[in-house]
């Protein structure tokens, strides 16, 4: 036996499972975890806040496919991660929050007036897969198992363990048995019956328009190839949910890449066999119904997922298959091979010729404001810029808003799981935390994190996170000084008539949708990163080529036209988009 802390448990339990980072901000109610942290090599990784932490976590996740853990200190340290864990639960991250609390006499209930005390665990719970409060000493290591064997299965999500200080930092003589994974939690995939493989071949082979859409699934199972490979042997068009974008290459012709929105309506309306795999079909799927999906009694559908909560919940499954993305796919291959020559491919071929010829004649449209030079630019040269800057394999952070649907509209997608943002919660900020983890996943690559003034306005001290930490992040800042989306509805409800004639109101006409300037680029710069501001287009590519050469964080100021800029393309479907069908 030797004396050991709870928090020097937990770290080498987190070691056991190949944790390399930490992210969070330093406190001495958890020193006995971090301080073992840095014994052992786990690097700590300090935020500004602890919001950011979070999403470090969530982004270091899904980038490298290891868990993601965060931790915060009991009160306001808990507080703040809460809006963090909840984007990271919504988009499926697998996180693991750690979290110290006041000691256990005067931890739950609260007295009515402890200090820094609320009902942690309780209030995680709500939000997360798994939460649970640590009571005593010897519980730690039971529960943290517990913990790890939930964020495994199924969906991933969030898990929390919360535990008082005098557990954390006091130290007890102990013999802690410390486990290997495969002792406590399942670390073999999910593999769908003989049976089930044959019957999805079937009804994929015998379809006379079959489609696939995917979901995060295929991200976190590491399937790129053999979706690809299901893909090209059936050839079948690709759909994704917003989260998956570039599950195949987007210069593929059976790749329907989202911006195209009422193509995407059309393949899934056109199908007559689905198949869903790795999402829930939720609203942003339209959840799966008509009109903007086929109706289930003329599309059968295949559906396949790790969580079994997630079949048929939205959409009626016609072959419900509880099963590894990775795994599943690999045997459809295999068996669609073994029958390829009774695939009829010539239909199929000429209606994904007509699709491809939808989408280019849809980009052909959009590419026309490419050719608007005027002064402050329109915000369509951002990401047409960025396509030709940036390496294929760099990670685009695109935070919420305006900024996002502009980049996602000229941005074109190659390499998988290179996208990042908050697809599922649309939070605003997130961004400037999520491109520092994205650097951090792939050391010695640039990031690209587009983002606009009032979102940059949430979270820009992560800047010197990203500094402090040599993170190449190339943060560029849209700045057209408004709530731009809230503005556009004020607009309608206030003027429908001036706005439908003008694109914009006076600023006297909405309500607090204005925003005062912040120089972005002298912000950046204040905290040790390179800054530039533009405002005409033909500036813009030299102004990131000038960013790339420095080989450091660069914060690139960029005026672009407030009226062009709240006028974002697709904004129309967004909107039907949260209008719930009736079927």
């Amino acid at each position: 036996m030797s004396d050991i802390s709870g928090g020097e448990i937990i770290a080498r339990m987190l070691q056991k499972e190949g944790v390399e980072k930490v992210f969070g901000i330093i406190d001495g109610t958890y020193f006995g975890f971090y301080s073992a942290l840095h014994r052992l090599g786990i690097e700590i990784v300090t935020p500004r806040h602890e919001t950011c932490a979070a999403h470090m976590a969530g982004t270091y996740a899904r980038l490298t496919g290891k868990l993601g853990v965060c931790m915060a200190s009991n009160g306001p340290g808990v507080a703040n991660l809460l809006p963090g864990l909840v984007v990271e639960q919504a988009d499926g991250n697998r996180v693991l929050a750690i979290t110290s609390a006041r000691r256990p006499s005067i931890m739950y209930p609260d007295r009515g007036g402890a200090y820094q005390c609320f009902d942690q665990s309780g209030v995680i719970g709500k939000i997360a897969k798994w939460s649970a409060a640590v009571s005593s000493f010897d519980r730690v290591p039971e529960l943290v198992r517990k913990a790890l064997r939930k964020s495994y299965e199924g969906r991933p999500g969030v898990v929390h363990v919360d535990v008082p200080e005098t557990i954390m930092n006091g130290k007890v003589k102990a013999d802690v048995a410390f486990w290997e994974p495969h002792q406590y939690r399942h670390t073999d995939p999910l593999t769908p019956t003989a049976a089930q493989i044959e019957r999805a071949a079937r009804l994929l082979i015998d379809a006379a328009a079959p489609m696939i859409h995917a979901g995060s699934g295929i991200i976190h199972a590491g399937a790129y190839a053999e979706l690809r490979r299901v893909a090209e042997l059936l050839h079948a068009p690709l759909t994704t949910s917003w989260a998956a974008r570039g599950l195949l290459d987007e210069r593929s012709p059976l790749a329907i890449p989202m911006p195209h929105v009422k193509l995407n309506h059309k393949v899934r309306n056109d199908a007559d066999v689905a198949l869903i795999i790795g999402t829930r079909m939720g609203e942003t799927d339209w959840w799966g119904k008509a009109p903007y999906w086929r109706k289930p009694g003329e599309q059968k559908t295949i559906q396949v997922d790790l969580d079994g909560d997630m079949l048929g919940l939205n959409k009626p499954a016609d072959l419900a298959i509880l099963g590894d993305a990775k795994v599943f796919l690999g045997l459809l291959a295999d068996e669609l091979q073994r029958h390829q020559g009774s695939i009829a491919l010539d239909a199929r071929r000429a209606r994904v010729a007509g699709y491809g010829a939808t989408m280019k004649d849809e980009r052909a449209g959009w590419d026309k404001a490419l050719a608007d030079m005027a002064v402050p630019m329109h915000p369509a040269h951002i990401g047409a810029a960025c396509r030709r800057v940036f390496a294929e394999d760099t990670v685009l952070v695109a935070d919420g808003g305006n900024a996002t649907i502009w980049a996602m509209f000229y941005h074109q997608v190659t390499v998988p799981n290179t996208v990042i943002s908050t697809f599922k919660f649309g939070m605003l900020g997130a961004g400037t935390s999520q491109a520092v983890a994205a650097a951090l996943a792939r050391p010695g690559k640039p990031v690209c994190c587009i983002i606009g003034d009032g979102a940059m306005g949430f979270h820009s001290q992560e800047v010197e996170t990203a500094v402090r930490n040599k993170a190449q992040v190339i943060y560029i800042v849209l700045a057209d000084k408004q709530w731009g989306m809230v503005k556009m509805n004020q607009q309608f409800m206030l003027r429908p008539i001036k706005t439908m004639i003008f694109k914009h109101l006076d600023e006297d006409e909405t309500i607090k949708a204005d925003l005062g300037e912040i120089e972005f680029d002298k912000l950046g710069q204040s905290m040790g990163a390179y800054g530039e501001r533009v405002s005409d287009p033909k500036q813009l590519q030299p102004a990131l080529e000038r960013a790339l050469a420095t080989g450091r964080c660069a914060v690139i100021h960029v005026d672009v036209d407030p009226v062009k800029h709240m006028w974002a393309p697709g904004l129309i479907h967004f909107k039907k988009m949260h209008e719930e069908p009736k079927a």
